[in-house]
C-alpha cells in the first residue's frame, strides 16, 4: 500500500512522494535511510546437512533467549522500532482514542444461569480486566464477586485468566492463570468464596481441570517439559500428600483436555492429536474409579462424547464421514460400535462443527459454504429445526449454555458491520428473544458500510471465499487501500465477525478483507485437509488469488495492499512475501512461525512431535523438501520486500521469539529495498501480546499507526 486516495509521482532513494488527488494532502513516506541505520543482530553461522543439502543459518544463536546478546538485540529493535514511529505519535493516540471510543468501558454481560446462580462479567472504566460476579437464584438478586481480575494482575505487566470453575456445592471457585502472557501452563488455586481468601492449595503447570462432585478433589491435566499435556492427576483439597497418577499418556503426538459432561455425571480425560482421539471416562461422583476407555484410538478417526441421561451422544469423523456425523450409544456396552445408532448422517457439504447435549434437545453448530450455523434437533422425535440468519454474510456462534435440563439455547450473532447481539432460542416454542446488542458509542451505524462475499479462482480452480467490509460510497477504480486479513491453518475458521477497531482503518477509506483460505475449515474438512501437509502450498496460493481478485476487480491496487496474519497466519504472510512480494505494499506479521524447517526438525522444542501431522515430518526426506520450498525463513531473497512490521512476544510458548527475530534480521540483510523493517516484541507478554484491554489497544494503535504511515495516510493533522 502506498496511499489513500492519490497516485504515485515519484520515487527516490530517500522518499516516496504522494499526490492524493481527492484530498488535496500531499505526504512524504520516509524510508529507512531517513533514520538511523537499523540494529545488526551478531552473525554466528551454523552449518547444518540434511539429504545431501546444506543448510547455513548465521542466526540459530538466537534459540537461546537467556543470551544477553540476544535480549540486547531485542531491546535494540525495540528502541529503533519507537525511533522510527516517534512522527506518528499523535496518530497513535488519536487511532487509541478512537478504538477506545468505540468501546463502552462500563459494560456488562447477560447474565446465565448455572447452578443455581447468574453469572455475568463486568468491566469498569479504566479497568484494565474485568470483574466477575454472580446472584443467587434470580437476576435481580444481590450481587456477589467472585473474581476481580485487577485485583488478581496488580504488579504484574501481564496477567492470564485462563478459566475458572465453581465447586458443585458453589463454596469455592478454582482459577488457572499466568503472569507470564503464555498460553501453554498455568497455575491453578482455590478461593473460598465463604470467607473471600485463597486456600494454601497451589498446583504449577495446570493445563485443564474440573471439579469432582463432592468439591473437594480436583482432577487436572498437567503439561512436561515439551508443554505437552501428557498426565492426570487428582487433587485433595488440603492433602499434603503428592498428588494421586490417574492418567499417563506416552505418545507425544497427543494432548489431553479434561472437561466434564453437561449431566455432570462423567469427567472425561480427551485425548487429541490432529488425526486421532481416544476418550477415557471417570464417574464424577467416584474419581477414585479408574479411567474406562470409551472407543480405543485408531487413526484418521476423531470422535467426541457427550452424556445424556439415556445415552451417549457420539460426534464422529473417520476417512469415509470427513464432515463428521452423530451416534447414539447405549449407556453399557458403548465400546462397541455394533450398538451404536446413526442419528445425523455425514453431509459432504455440511461440516458438523461441535454439538450440545441437553435433556429435551441436540444443538448443532455447522458450517456450510464459509457460514456458520445452529441447528436444533428435538429429543426423542429427531426433528432439525434451522435458526434463522437474516443476512448474507454473518456468523454465528453458541454462547454460555451451562444447563442440562435447559429449553432455551443462548446463542451470539453479528457481520462484520453489525454489532455482536445474544439471543435466547426457545426450542418448545421455535422462537428468538433479544438479550443485548453490543453497543458501540459514539453514533455508529451499520447501514453506512458495505458488507460484500466475494469468490477467488485459485490455480486449480478452487473457488476461495472472501469477505470484505468497506463505506458505502466507496468508488472501485484502484484506488482504495486494503487490509487483507487470513489464517489458514490447523482447520481454525476466520469468520466475518464484527471487529470494532478495524473501522479505524474503514473510516480512512480502506476496504478491510477476511481471505478463508484452505488449511481452514471453513468450507469444511476437506478444505482444512487441502491446506496442510503436502497441500500446504494451496494455502499460500489461495490468499494470492484473494488479493489478485481484488485488484483485477478494481478495488485496488498492487501499491494499495496490506496484508496482516499472525503465528500460523504469519506463516503465511512470509510465504506470500516471498511468492509474490511486488503484489504487497505493507505487512504486518504478528508472533509469525517462519523458521519451520528448524523447528519441525528440533524435537526438543515444544509441540514439534504434535504438529508432524499439521506439517509433516522433516525427518522424511520428501516432507524436508517441501517444507523447504516454501518456509518463509529459508526462502528470503535478495529482492526488493514490502515495508513490514513483525511482532514478537519474549514468553511466546507457541512460536519462540526467537523465530520472528531471526527472521526480522535476515531480512534486513538480504533485501534490496529502502522499505522499513521493524520488530517490535513485548518483553513481558507471549503469544497473544498484552493482556490488559487498554495495553492491547496500544498495541493495535502502534500497528494500525504503521500501516497508515506505510500508504501515506497519516492525517493531514498529525
Amino acid at each position: 500500500m502506498r496511499t489513500i486516495f492519490g497516485s504515485l509521482i515519484m520515487l527516490s532513494a530517500s522518499a516516496i512522494i504522494l499526490s492524493c488527488g481527492r484530498s488535496g494532502l500531499k505526504q512524504d513516506i520516509l524510508t529507512q535511510s531517513d533514520f538511523t541505520a537499523p540494529p545488526v543482530a551478531m552473525v554466528k553461522p551454523d552449518t547444518f546437512h540434511e539429504f545431501g543439502n546444506t543448510r547455513i543459518d548465521n542466526y540459530y544463536w538466537m534459540l537461546d533467549k537467556t543470551n544477553p546478546k540476544f535480549i540486547e538485540y531485542l531491546n535494540a529493535e525495540n528502541a529503533y522500532s519507537e525511533q522510527v514511529m516517534a512522527h506518528t505519535g499523535d496518530l497513535q493516540k488519536k487511532l487509541y482514542n478512537e478504538m477506545k471510543a468505540r468501546i463502552k468501558e462500563d459494560d456488562q454481560t447477560v447474565p446465565y444461569l448455572d447452578n443455581g446462580y447468574y453469572y455475568f462479567t463486568r468491566t469498569f472504566a479504566a479497568s484494565q480486566y474485568p470483574v466477575h460476579l454472580r446472584k443467587k437464584d434470580a437476576p435481580e438478586a444481590a450481587e456477589e464477586t467472585i473474581l476481580d481480575v485487577n485485583q488478581l494482575a496488580e504488579g504484574y505487566d501481564s496477567y492470564v485468566l485462563a478459566g475458572f470453575l465453581v465447586s458443585p456445592d458453589n463454596s469455592k471457585v478454582a482459577l488457572m492463570y499466568n503472569t507470564t502472557g503464555s498460553y501453554a501452563e498455568f497455575d491453578l488455586r482455590i478461593k473460598d468464596l465463604v470467607t473471600g481468601g485463597f486456600l494454601t492449595d497451589t498446583i504449577r503447570g495446570v493445563s485443564s481441570f474440573e471439579w469432582a462432585n463432592d468439591s473437594k478433589t480436583i482432577i487436572y491435566s498437567a503439561v512436561n517439559k515439551e508443554l505437552l499435556s501428557d498426565r492426570v492427576y487428582l487433587h485433595t483439597l488440603g492433602d499434603k500428600k503428592p498428588d494421586k497418577l490417574v492418567f499417563q499418556e506416552v505418545d507425544n503426538r497427543f494432548n489431553i483436555t479434561i472437561t466434564k459432561s453437561l449431566t455432570k455425571d462423567f469427567i472425561f480425560i480427551n485425548l487429541f492429536s490432529f488425526n486421532a482421539a481416544e476418550i477415557w471416562l471417570i464417574p464424577a461422583n467416584s474419581t477414585q474409579t479408574k479411567p474406562v476407555v470409551f472407543v480405543p484410538r485408531k487413526s484418521d478417526v476423531l470422535y467426541e462424547v457427550h452424556h445424556h441421561k439415556t445415552c451417549f451422544y457420539v460426534l464422529y469423523k473417520d476417512s469415509e464421514n470427513k464432515n463428521f456425523k452423530v451416534w447414539r450409544a447405549p449407556l453399557s456396552g458403548f465400546s462397541d460400535m455394533k450398538k451404536w445408532t446413526t442419528i445425523i448422517e455425514h453431509d459432504p457439504k455440511v461440516k458438523i462443527q461441535s454439538i450440545s447435549v441437553f435433556d429435551k434437545f441436540l444443538s448443532l453448530y455447522v458450517r456450510s459454504e464459509g457460514l456458520n450455523g445452529i441447528r436444533i434437533m428435538k429429543l426423542p422425535s429427531g426433528e432439525i429445526s434451522l435458526i434463522d440468519s437474516p443476512e448474507t454474510v454473518y456468523t454465528v456462534s453458541p454462547d454460555m449454555n451451562s444447563e442440562y435440563a435447559a429449553t432455551k439455547f443462548r446463542y451470539n450473532y453479528s457481520s462484520m458491520n453489525r454489532p455482536q447481539t445474544w439471543y435466547d432460542y426457545d426450542t418448545e416454542e421455535g422462537t428468538n428473544t433479544k438479550l443485548k446488542e453490543q453497543e458501540i458509542p459514539g453514533g455508529f451505524n451499520p447501514d453506512n458500510f458495505i458488507v460484500e462475499r466475494l469468490w477467488a479462482k485459485a490455480p486449480d480452480s478452487a473457488m476461495v471465499p472472501m469477505a470484505i467490509v468497506y463505506r458505502k460510497g466507496l468508488i472501485k477504480d484502484g484506488h482504495n487501500p486494503v487490509m487483507l486479513n487470513a489464517y489458514g491453518s490447523y482447520g481454525s475458521n476466520t469468520d466475518a465477525s464484527f471487529r470494532s477497531t478495524v473501522f479505524s482503518l474503514v473510516d480512512r477509506g480502506f476496504i478491510f478483507g477476511i481471505a478463508q483460505v484452505r488449511g481452514g475449515s471453513e468450507l469444511g474438512e476437506e478444505w482444512y485437509e487441502d491446506g496442510r501437509l503436502m497441500n500446504k502450498k494451496n494455502t499460500f496460493s489461495d490468499f494470492i488469488a484473494c488479493a489478485e481478485k481484488l485488484v483485477n476487480d478494481k478495488y485496488t491496487s498492487p501499491s494499495l495492499m496490506g496484508i496482516a496474519g499472525g503465528s500460523a497466519g504469519g506463516l503465511l504472510m512470509g510465504a506470500v512475501v516471498n511468492m509474490r512480494p511486488e503484489l504487497f505494499r505493507v505487512v504486518l506479521a504478528a508472533v509469525p512461525f517462519v523458521d519451520v524447517i528448524n523447528t519441525m526438525l528440533d524435537e526438543n522444542l515444544p509441540w514439534t512431535t504434535l504438529e508432524y501431522e499439521q506439517w509433516g515430518n522433516p525427518h522424511e526426506e520428501s516432507v524436508y523438501k517441501y517444507i523447504m520450498s516454501y518456509s518463509p525463513y529459508d526462502n528470503i531473497k535478495k529482492v526488493s520486500y514490502p515495508s513490514m512490521l513483525i511482532t514478537a512476544g519474549l514468553n511466546d510458548s507457541q512460536v519462540w521469539v526467537h523465530e520472528p527475530a531471526k527472521y526480522t534480521a535476515k531480512l534486513r540483510a538480504m533485501k534490496t529495498d529502502d522499505n522499513i523493517i521493524l520488530l517490535k516484541t513485548n518483553m513481558e507478554s507471549g503469544h497473544g501480546g498484552a493482556t490488559g484491554r487498554y495495553d492491547y489497544l496500544e498495541e493495535l494503535a502502534f500497528q494500525y499507526a504503521f500501516i497508515l504511515d506505510r500508504m501515506g495516510k497519516g492525517d493531514p493533522e498529525d
